[in-house]
């Protein structure tokens, strides 16, 4: 029976698609690579997530891991929505081929999208790529060596659990996968330290009424906390910019990309264009925040205290945001991103704290706070700054630890207004809360008349301690009903000078004393102090008369004292002794006075101490630019030109696989082409019979002269023959007939060259002794255009005579040259 050929066909297919499984099959056995297959029941559960996990394969030396999964900081707890740097690297000289990184919620396995947690975020993308057949997971982009990648990792919404990121590697044809140890980082979800916030914004708030905040921007970016390439001469924070706002507005993200007012801010620290963009989502906004530029940026609290500023939120625009630039820097800034104030119990949060680190507003490359302007085409994302950006960056750090928060943002709840309905109870801080601010705000305006808020109190009007008056004002911004007078909008109250108040110490809060600093003496006799700041100044402005530092004496080893030696205070360290990895440092100090006995002195005046640098082979190749092109090889025509550069990076920093010299065409003007000719060919035959005549011989024009090459040479070269006499006869009587025939030839020869000179045939017949001739053929086409050439005609017998001799019946040729103008 004969089959269907759409069996046939299908058949076939199969049979392709076996072949093509062997094949992938024996590909994959032959690199090493060895799975360990779930349940099959599992696998038809995945529909196309992870089904297929990879097991740990080969042994391991115990007490040696080099290969390591990190997670920038190594915190154990992650922040729910807070992005992280992971990377995945093998210590020297271990190296890795591929790899594949994934995030589970802990005790899933995979199968399902749900197990899931957080997102990958690609860095570089020749590095890294999602996996085809595993969307959430990271893999290789190309197999190749390497010893380092690294991912952003954005951590799942509150309430998601603990986390497990986990990494396998293949190296050598080997793949290593580890449940616990050093490929695995188990994380959990960070506890909120104010109970009350979201962690993220609700995408509906519950609350009810109205709250009033205050913000509060303390930094901390000085040349004590941040001291590497800190600018002592332009340090500033830009003016703060913000809004109370919606959902539907995003003032920034991370992830996002930068408005055209959130580079302005970052780039140049101006708000103007932000204020505008904030002000143009008119109903999504409720609040415009404002606060003034810091100068420089960091200053004693009891010297300058810190910017505040205030603003209201309500049911649908409960998010506050603000930023604010840290300069000079390439587009670093710090700030809140759509920091939810409505709790999950329809509440308002009475007060949060944030630490901030700078981010990058993804608008400007540069690496250090002074770096000229190179702006990032195409533009990025924003992104946090991390402790492993750049070995040039102030915030670098080659263990990949957390960078020190360069701020700190206080935000509180100072009143609420109208009905609140939050699930909890008020606490006693809420209820004192708003009890002070409605006995604060206690006034009589009518509810028709719109003010601002009031202006702070200006400075009394007594710098002694006789009583003046200090001032505050508002604005009156609308009049809803003209038949209700609106009241005052200046208020006075009573003050003295400075230092008068008996009451004027409580006014003022101070921090904790922080901790004596060390002895100012090694041996015997010396002092200490101590410090502290205002963290509240007086309501009446005044300079708080607290003291913030205190002295006392102090004594170091009693026992010394009789033989003891002054010493200068230590040195600064030494650079590190090596330029990566492992080194040591000293620093030194000097006997300023010897022991009264003579003895030697017994302090020490050395000290080492071990530094570390940059991992080497993090390090990249450290080239000089490149130099300028060489001359072409060729003087014309087509030729090659190279630059070169240097290695800078010392040899014991390893192998650098960069390039040094680079090669590339170049092309000059045309060469010039001389006119090229062929042999010359033989010698023709001599075009006489007897007596004197000539030969000639010629040559072709092979190729002709371009681009002012020499021209071309003669093609024609002519020369004498002489053959043989004629013979005359024996008798005179036959001379004299000898001699007419030879005049009559001659004769016939000289009009036969006119005739061939001026173009015509000849038809006359050349008699010759003995013989009867045939006229001259035409002349043949000349051999060549220019440059050249040869004609030929020919003369042949027609009747022979019984008395003819044979010379003179001979065919006859004759040969001249032809267009001999050049081409």
């Amino acid at each position: 029976q004969t089959l269907d050929p759409l069996i046939i066909r299908r058949a076939g297919i199969f049979l392709c698609i076996l072949l093509l499984q062997c094949f992938i099959s024996t590909a994959l056995c032959n690199a090493g690579f060895a799975f360990t297959e779930e349940p099959s029941e599992r696998a038809g559960k995945s529909d196309g997530y992870c089904g297929r996990i990879l097991r740990a394969q080969g042994t391991r030396k115990e007490g040696y891991n080099e290969f390591r999964l990190r997670v920038e900081g190594d915190p154990e707890n992650y922040q729910p929505g807070s992005t992280y740097r992971v990377t995945l690297y093998a210590s020297s000289p271990a190296y890795f081929r591929g790899f594949t990184l994934i995030a589970l919620r802990e005790g899933r396995e995979g199968d399902k999208e749900e197990d899931y947690a957080g997102n990958f975020q690609i860095i570089d993308e020749e590095d890294t790529q999602f996996m085809i057949n595993c969307p959430p997971a990271v893999t290789e982009s190309t197999p190749r060596r390497r010893t380092r990648i690294q991912v952003f990792w954005t951590a799942p919404p509150s309430a998601s659990g603990c986390v497990t990121l986990k990494a396998s590697i293949v190296q050598k044809r080997i793949i290593y996968f580890q449940d616990e140890g050093s490929l695995t980082k188990r994380m959990c979800e960070k506890e909120s330290l104010y109970g009350e916030t979201t962690e993220k914004p609700l995408l509906d708030c519950c609350a009810c009424g109205t709250a009033k905040y205050r913000v509060t921007f303390h930094g901390n970016w000085s040349e004590k906390v941040h001291p590497k390439d800190y600018p002592r001469r332009a340090n500033h924070w830009s003016a703060i910019i913000g809004a109370s706002h919606s959902k539907n507005y995003v003032l920034w993200e991370y992830g996002g990309y930068a408005s055209e007012g959130i580079k302005k801010v970052a780039e140049l620290g101006s708000p103007v264009s932000m204020e505008e963009e904030i002000r143009q989502k008119g109903d999504d906004v409720l609040t415009v925040i404002k606060m003034k530029a810091q100068w420089p940026a960091w200053q004693p609290l009891n010297v300058r205290a810190a910017p505040s500023a205030e603003f209201s939120v309500d049911r649908t625009r409960h998010l506050m945001s603000f930023l604010t630039m840290l300069g000079p820097s390439p587009d670093w800034n710090v700030g809140l991103s759509a920091e939810d104030l409505c709790t999950k119990e329809c509440g308002w949060a009475q007060r949060v704290v944030q630490d901030m680190i700078p981010w990058d507003a993804g608008t400007d490359n540069g690496v250090t706070y002074e770096s000229p302007n190179k702006p990032t085409v195409p533009q990025e994302k924003i992104r946090p700054l991390t402790s492993l950006d750049h070995p040039q960056s102030p915030f670098y750090d080659p263990e990949g630890g957390a960078i020190t928060p360069v701020a700190r943002v206080v935000v509180e709840r100072i009143a609420r207004k109208g009905e609140q309905c939050n699930v909890v109870p008020d606490n006693v801080d809420d209820i004192v809360a708003d009890i002070a601010q409605e006995e604060k705000e206690e006034d009589d305006t009518p509810e028709t008349c719109i003010y601002s808020n009031w202006s702070p109190w200006s400075a009394c009007s007594s710098a002694t301690c006789d009583k003046g008056k200090r001032m505050r004002q508002r604005m009156l911004k609308a009049q809803l009903d003209l038949s209700v007078p609106c009241p005052h909008t200046q208020d006075f109250e009573p003050c003295m000078g400075p230092g008068c108040s008996d009451e004027e110490g409580s006014t003022c809060t101070m921090s904790e004393w922080i901790t004596w600093s060390p002895c100012s003496m090694s041996c015997g006799m010396g002092l200490r102090s101590r410090e502290r700041y205002v963290k509240q100044f007086p309501d009446d402005g005044s300079v708080c008369t607290l003291p913030t530092e205190e002295n006392e004496k102090c004594t170091v080893n009693e026992e010394c004292t009789p033989n003891s030696c002054l010493v200068t205070e230590w040195g600064e360290w030494d650079s590190c002794s090596a330029t990566c990895g492992l080194g040591m440092k000293r620093r030194e100090r000097m006997v300023k006075m010897p022991p009264p006995d003579g003895s030697i002195c017994g302090a020490e005046v050395l000290e080492v101490e071990k530094c570390m640098m940059p991992e080497c082979h993090t390090i990249p190749c450290m080239l000089s630019p490149w130099s300028d092109w060489s001359d072409c090889s060729v003087t014309c025509g087509k030729g090659m030109r190279t630059r070169q550069r240097m290695l800078k990076s010392p040899v014991e920093l390893g192998e650098c696989t960069e390039d040094l010299e680079q090669v590339e065409k170049c092309m000059l003007p045309e060469c010039p082409t001389d006119c090229m000719v062929s042999e010359w060919t033989e010698w023709s035959e001599c075009n006489k019979s007897c007596g004197k005549g000539h030969m000639i011989r010629t040559r072709m024009v092979k190729l002709e002269p371009q681009f002012g090459g020499d021209s071309c040479p003669e093609t024609v070269q002519r020369k004498k023959c002489k053959i043989r006499k004629c013979n005359r006869g024996g008798g005179q009587g036959q001379v004299n007939s000898d001699e007419k025939k030879r005049r009559k030839e001659a004769r016939e020869k000289r009009r036969s060259k006119q005739g061939g000179r001026q173009g015509e045939e000849t038809t006359s017949t050349a008699e010759h002794p003995g013989c009867k001739m045939r006229p001259w053929s035409s002349w043949t086409d000349c051999t060549k255009l220019c440059g050249g050439g040869i004609q030929e005609r020919l003369m042949t017998a027609k009747r022979r005579l019984k008395s003819a001799q044979l010379p003179s019946c001979k065919d006859r040729k004759e040969i001249r040259a032809c267009n001999v103008h050049p081409c």
